[in-house]
Order: C-alpha cells, then structure tokens, then sequence
C-alpha cells in the first residue's frame, strides 16, 4: 500500500471494527418514533399514498397512533429526509415521486424486506452487489494492511464454523463482506453496508450454505480465494473471485426456487 493511499486510508474516517445492523437484530426495541417511520414507510412502498397525494393530517395520523403532535413532526422529517415527502407551505406534506427514495438507506430496505421476497426485488440486490462488491474487493487487494488481513482471516474462520443457524451464519458473512468495504479504504463503498445486509439476509430467507454441509464447504472455499486475492494484493482475482461468491449465492436460490416449483 502506498503512501497515498495510506494517507487516505488515515483521512477516511472508516468505523473499525465493522458493526452490527439492525436487520440481524429483529428483537431490538423500537421507539414510538421508529415503529410509526416504520408503518408510513411500508405503506408509501406499498403505494398507499400515490406520489404527488398529500399525508393525512396531523390530527387524523394522532388519532390513528396515539401520540403527540410533536412525535409526528419528527417522524415526517425522518420520512422527508429518506426521500419520501416534501413540506408545502398551506398545502401539506406531499409525497415524492418514487425516483427521490433513497433506496439505499437502511431502514428503508429494511421496510422493503418487509413486504415480501420477490424475484424483481432480489434481482435488484444482486445486480448492485455485482457492481459495487468486485470494485471493493480490487480496492482492498490494493490498500490492505495487516490488520485488514488478520479481520478477513477471522472472519473466514468464523464463516469455517460447522455449528450455523441461517443467522449466524448471515451474521458472519455480513461481517467479512463488511470487512472488504473497510478494507477498500473508500468510504463510499462502506456505507453500502445496509444493501448487502438486506441481500443476505433476503437470500438466506430461501436458502443458506448452513443448510447443508457441502455447500457450506464450497462457501468457505469461495470465502477463502477472496482473502487470499486479497492478501497477495492482486485485485483483478479479488474482484472475480468475490463475484463468484455472490453469483455462486444467486445460483443457489434459483435451484431452491426451481424445486419449491416442482409439483409433488
């Protein structure tokens, strides 16, 4: 790694060790704040309020919820700083065209996991991943230091563990392709933690290499060429050989979907 790089490095900001999200962590208390975010997000995804229509009125949403005006205010700001609705001064809140969303946010793809897995939605998880994740594994392969080694070397024997539920193993493999975007030295790539979250946890919903003991074994393989592109700082074998960790998942769900399909 150089010294430019390293400055940068330095610069970024990067959060280490990489944290926890909240999708893995379903029990967590929410407020009244996050529970109410939560209901007119689901239902703006579910179109129940059409772009360019107007929010219901403060009194009618506290009647409908129970709490105070000034909760309300809160929840449409976090609504409005999500991309959903725009204050109109004497009109009301008004919903945004779906194209404002941003879809890259946490809670808001937590929201969209809630309403259901289809093929349309996982397709999309996976077309971003296969943009973003072989251009964060080059990165890393260029910028690692020790200590990224060492992360990724713990998280590969963490992920080698034969003891998995479907969580713990989403929980693992979360922290490894975490550790990557740490590792790259760009925090952009970093904050697309909430979109790789979501896919695991969507895809792992159908499917998981803890389910059976080979395809955990080809898991862990696939997991293992990625570090070792990675340590021997070869980028271009990084970025294809984590692509063929995400494709390797995408394959997986089709075969599962495919015999769900077969008539008995």
């Amino acid at each position: 790694m150089s010294a430019d790089d390293r400055l940068d490095r330095r610069n970024s900001g990067l959060p280490r060790p990489v944290p926890r999200c909240s999708l893995l962590d379903p029990e967590r208390a929410k407020s009244s704040h996050d529970h109410i975010a939560a209901v007119l997000g689901t239902e703006l995804l579910q179109g129940r309020y059409p772009p360019g229509s107007t929010m219901p009125a403060e009194g009618k949403l506290g009647e409908r919820f129970q709490v105070s005006r000034t909760v309300l205010r809160e929840v449409m700001k976090t609504l409005a700083a999500k991309g959903f609705l725009v204050p109109k001064t004497r009109v009301g809140t008004r919903v945004r065209d779906a194209v404002y969303w941003n879809y890259f946010d946490a809670d808001v793809l937590a929201w969209r996991l809630c309403l259901g897995l289809d093929d349309a939605f996982l397709e999309t998880l996976t077309e971003i991943r296969r943009a973003l994740e072989p251009a964060a594994a080059a990165l890393a392969a260029r910028r690692r230091d020790p200590d990224d080694v060492a992360r990724l070397r713990e998280c590969l024997r963490q992920i080698g563990r034969v003891d998995h539920s479907r969580q713990s193993f989403a929980a693992v493999d979360l922290d490894f392709h975490l550790a990557i975007g740490t590792a790259s030295g760009n925090p952009l790539i970093r904050s697309i933690a909430s979109v790789i979250e979501t896919a695991l946890v969507a895809s792992f919903t159908y499917s998981s290499p803890a389910d059976d003991p080979g395809d955990h074994a080809a898991s862990v393989a696939g997991h293992a060429a990625v570090v070792d592109a990675i340590e021997a700082g070869d980028g271009p074998r990084a970025a294809r050989s984590i692509l063929a960790v995400i494709n390797s998942g995408a394959q997986r769900i089709e075969q599962r979907k495919r015999r769900c399909r077969v008539p008995r």
